[in-house]
């Protein structure tokens, strides 16, 4: 029996559409954005019906009639932490995605295009596994200075869904294993998975953990401070240092690792030292999730992007394999893992959350 379920990833200048029967693909889309458009509307909330409209356009084309579609799911957005799951979008979340006193970001989008498209389907509406699950231990959480907590932001999405496609492989439940995941993307996020949940985590985001293609990580905190009050440097300057214009692209000018590996491969010595150091520094956060783990760790699974390069993997599993045996998942599977995680719903497996 066919069980449409519609996936939407808004990105800042692009909607990324999936159409499933269950979780078995029919068809994928990238709507590109005019960034002249874009630039129109003041805030992205204001982008709701800009998109709205784009979508429903891919659903004419395919010839899709909406009305058979049995769930809709968006990418979740910079909402309060709550823990991993497929969440029913209610009033409460929508409120909280417009609002966005979180932070802007277009993945704010995913929630309300599902809610706005299922009301027309006459569906549900889900996000599943959005960047602030949080799932983190409280003794984990204590950074050192009581007035910062350490947070938990992460590429969630992904590192569950790659997590549950391990455990299904070797005939075990998510709930039952304990792994260690490590997304290599423009951000980093390394995570301990303890039965089901993520228990410790990098903030993938602002200043911890290894650096990546264009954000620092970890940098050595009263050198930053002397920054900050050098005079040298205006605020939103520092925050580029951390965020877009740190890490990898600070050292070589490219965030783009292809270019990286070229560079190395014709001679270039310091692209070789930036590449392996985040490569050292991503094993090192391994290290620490093992030990966060007791060493009770069945496998360590490196996935994003980055994790396509056969030359990044073997830095990091020559350090890490005493630990775990080494599994790749390259590229993340974002509109599969959202149709999986309402497939789980629909189909009676786990219950929808409330937000």
């Amino acid at each position: 029996m066919e069980m449409l379920i519609l996936t939407i990833n808004p990105g800042s200048t692009t909607t990324k559409l999936g159409l499933y029967n269950r979780t078995t693909e029919i068809k994928k889309i990238n709507i590109d954005h005019d960034i002249k458009e874009l630039k129109k509307f003041d805030q992205i909330c204001d982008q709701l019906e800009f998109r709205y409209n784009y979508i429903l356009e891919f659903l004419q084309k395919e010839g899709i009639e909406i009305k058979n579609i049995a769930a809709i799911v968006g990418r979740g957005g910079l909402l309060r932490p709550i823990d991993g799951g497929t969440y029913r979008v209610n009033e409460k979340m929508k409120k909280d995605l417009k609002e966005a006193k979180r932070g802007e970001h277009a993945s704010n989008l995913g929630g309300l295009l599902a809610d706005l498209l299922a009301k027309k389907a006459d569906c549900p509406a889900f996000i599943v596994d959005p960047v602030v699950v949080d799932e983190m231990q409280e003794i984990a959480k204590i950074s050192g200075i009581p007035e910062l907590r350490r947070k938990s932001i992460l590429h969630a999405l992904n590192q569950k869904a790659v997590a549950r496609k391990y455990a299904e492989i070797v005939n075990k439940d998510y709930e039952n294993i304990n792994l260690i995941v490590a997304h290599l993307g423009g951000g980093i996020s390394v995570g301990a998975h303890k039965q089901g949940e993520i228990i410790d985590v990098n903030n993938a985001l602002s200043g911890d953990g290894p650096f990546s293609p264009n954000r620092s990580g970890g940098v050595p905190s009263y050198d930053l401070l002397e920054m900050c009050f050098s005079g040298d440097y205006e605020k939103d300057e520092l925050e580029k240092k951390l965020i877009g214009k740190g890490g990898v692209v600070s050292y070589l000018d490219t965030s783009n690792m292809i270019e990286v590996e070229n560079r190395i491969d014709n001679g270039d010595e310091k692209a070789q030292l930036i590449f392996e150091a985040m490569a050292y520094q991503v094993a090192k956060e391994i290290g620490s999730m093992s030990a966060v783990l007791s060493g009770d760790c069945e496998v360590i699974i490196l996935t994003g992007g980055i994790a396509y390069s056969d030359r990044f993997v073997h830095l990091i599993e020559n350090r890490v394999r005493h630990f775990a045996p080494v599994k790749v998942f390259a590229g993340e599977e974002e509109l599969e893992a959202l149709a999986a995680g309402a497939y789980r719903v629909l189909s009676g497996i786990e219950k929808a959350k409330n937000y």
